[in-house]
């Protein structure tokens, strides 16, 4: 790695100062912090990080180098990423290269030998914001970086045709919407049984129904929620004919479709640490998430549905049933990889709800 000098100009005129490593680019994104110890590779690849520069605060990262066969898609959605120190000696032997080689390859800039502590306490005081990365601070334009937000998220990872991914074991045809899906999701369908289609976010209610599946999945994926309004058109035709599960964005999307809403959080969750309580049970999962919006809880009820699980820790809303429309969802992530394993189980109720459904 070289250690050619390297700046994080923050949307409030701080500036930090590190060495780069991966691309040699600038480039403005919104900058998050992921408390992740490991799983790394997951987060580099999972596609609801597109257009954020993703900063990690466990202060190694890189030890059991990049696994190929570890992704959870085929590229790379983050903008730049920030760590404390890199590894470029990886002691894993599955490891295919180092850290630095995979940005190098995928045109990510990355920064290490910063304060990453400080710079996560800025962004819980002030709340997510924007940033530069750049060789040059006199290069950084405030406005501009201010002024940046995500847009087309999930048009931009979502796939671009159909596909279809089959079970050892076939027993269940399930509809996969793919607003950014991680492969873990698809996996879990496939050790349960399900052959899984694979569709585009934009396609269409009556194409998904003519398929004739016994569930839907409405994935995960990046932004805000409110932005994909043909999106959530489209799932309204769906609610109520088929057992729907959503995760993340998904379940983000199922709530707005059904009228209830969505708000910002100040930092969001991200990390496989989050702790999750079921209200029906009083019991608390510990879980992996990666989201920045929020269902607000006072909506769902409005609207219906009702609150499954609550964040542990602020009291926001981490799942909903729709019990009348054969649909519920959560916020966190059930499939996640590298762990926590956790709340697994939550696949099986879609199991379940399909089986019932025959």
């Amino acid at each position: 790695m070289k250690d050619d000098k390297i700046y994080i100009c923050l949307a409030n005129g701080d500036i930090f100062e590190g060495k780069r490593f991966g691309a040699e680019s600038d480039v403005i994104g919104e900058l998050v912090f992921a408390t992740g110890m490991c799983g790394y590779i997951e987060t580099l690849t999972d596609p609801s990080y597109y257009g954020q520069i993703v900063m990690q605060t466990f202060p190694l990262i890189g030890n059991y180098g990049f696994i190929n066969e570890d992704v959870e898609s085929t590229r790379s959605a983050v903008s730049a990423y920030i760590v404390r120190e890199p590894c470029d000696n990886p002691s894993n032997f599955r490891y295919d290269q180092t850290l630095d080689e995979y940005l190098k390859k995928n045109n990510i800039p990355g920064v290490y030998d910063v304060d990453t502590r400080q710079i996560t306490k800025i962004i819980r005081e002030s709340g997510v914001m924007n940033a530069m990365i750049t060789d040059d601070p006199r290069k950084a334009d405030l406005e501009a970086i201010k002024a940046y937000s995500v847009t087309d998220a999930v048009k931009s990872v979502s796939c671009a045709r159909p596909s279809m991914s089959a079970s050892h074991e076939h027993k269940y045809n399930v509809v996969l919407i793919d607003y950014g899906t991680k492969r873990n999701i698809v996996r879990e369908l496939n050790k349960r049984g399900c052959n899984v289609a694979i569709v585009p976010y934009d396609t269409k209610a009556e194409d998904i129904l003519a398929l004739n599946p016994d569930g839907i999945m409405l994935s995960n994926g990046p932004g805000d929620p409110e932005e994909n309004t043909e999106a959530i058109s489209e799932l309204k035709k769906l609610v109520g004919k088929k057992p729907i599960f959503a995760i993340c964005l998904g379940h983000q999307l199922l709530a707005l479709s059904q009228g209830a809403k969505t708000t910002k959080l100040k930092y969001g969750h991200r990390g496989v640490n989050q702790p999750v309580k079921e209200l029906k049970t009083g019991r608390t999962f510990i879980s992996s998430q990666n989201h920045g919006y929020a269902v607000i809880d006072e909506s769902v009820e409005e609207v219906g549905g009702k609150v499954s699980f609550i964040n542990a820790n602020d009291q926001t809303c981490e799942g909903a049933d729709y019990e009348d429309k054969m649909a519920f969802s959560v916020q966190f992530h059930p499939e996640a990889c590298s762990g926590p394993l956790d709340t697994r189980f939550i696949f099986d109720r879609f199991i379940d709800m399909m089986g019932g459904n025959k």
